[in-house]
């Protein structure tokens, strides 16, 4: 994958970062998520990322309690606004291309009401450049995954499944599944993209079979 000409070098990614905490939402580095922002104190936080490099950090709340409101994940992905669209309502609907991930160093004063943290880049240098998962396997994958689809009532289109590369379908099928939020912490975290593809097939793999035992109970 060709870099894009308008993201960042990785050394000169900010010192502070707005962040959107979302229960179950994950944003990997080359994954786009489209989201809808309505609060006045996220479409603040745009209109400023818009005004500057135009990055949003998507962060996990980590069940706990803190003084700016929910508790945090150590650990989240800077993503960059590459479409913006305003709507009659008064809302965004945004693209956000995940750019690189950071652990939060701190959690800066909030400013127009949403919160910013200091992130550390420092291991995640290798999110800007090409992934690649030259192990998946692809035939055992794809079994699983029509079984977990069937599962959870979801189309695909397998054609366009077979167009993507695999480092393009770990990043979107960690994104898109419907997984636990601790799962999707867990895929984030992942050191590599072969690492995360191997996670996510255990992951696919316990639920289908889990699910099947589960029926099997039943009866």
């Amino acid at each position: 994958m060709s870099k894009n000409p308008f993201d960042p070098l990785f050394e000169d990614l900010p010192e502070s970062l707005p962040i959107f905490p979302l229960e179950g939402i994950l944003l990997l580095p080359q994954g786009d998520l489209p989201l809808n922002i309505f609060e006045p104190r996220y479409i603040a936080m745009v209109d400023d990322a818009l005004r500057s490099n135009r990055l949003i950090g998507m962060i996990q709340p980590s069940g706990c309690t803190a003084a700016n409101g929910p508790a945090i994940f150590s650990t989240g992905c800077a993503g960059r606004i590459t479409q913006f669209q305003e709507t009659e309502d008064g809302r965004y609907l945004l693209n956000l291309r995940g750019l690189c991930r950071f652990r939060v160093e701190e959690e800066l004063p909030l400013l127009h009401g949403y919160r910013r943290v200091k992130p550390d880049w420092t291991n995640f240098g290798p999110d800007m450049e090409h992934m690649d998962c030259p192990d998946l396997d692809r035939a055992e994958l794809n079994q699983i995954l029509k079984v977990f689809f069937e599962q959870h009532g979801l189309t695909v289109s397998w054609a366009l499944i077979e167009d993507i590369p695999n480092d393009g379908l770990v990043t979107a099928l960690a994104m898109v599944c419907p997984l636990s939020p601790s799962e999707k912490q867990a895929l984030l975290e992942a050191p590599c993209c072969q690492t995360r593809a191997n996670l996510l097939f255990k992951i696919l793999d316990l639920s289908v079979h889990h699910s099947f035992h589960g029926c099997l109970s039943e009866h």
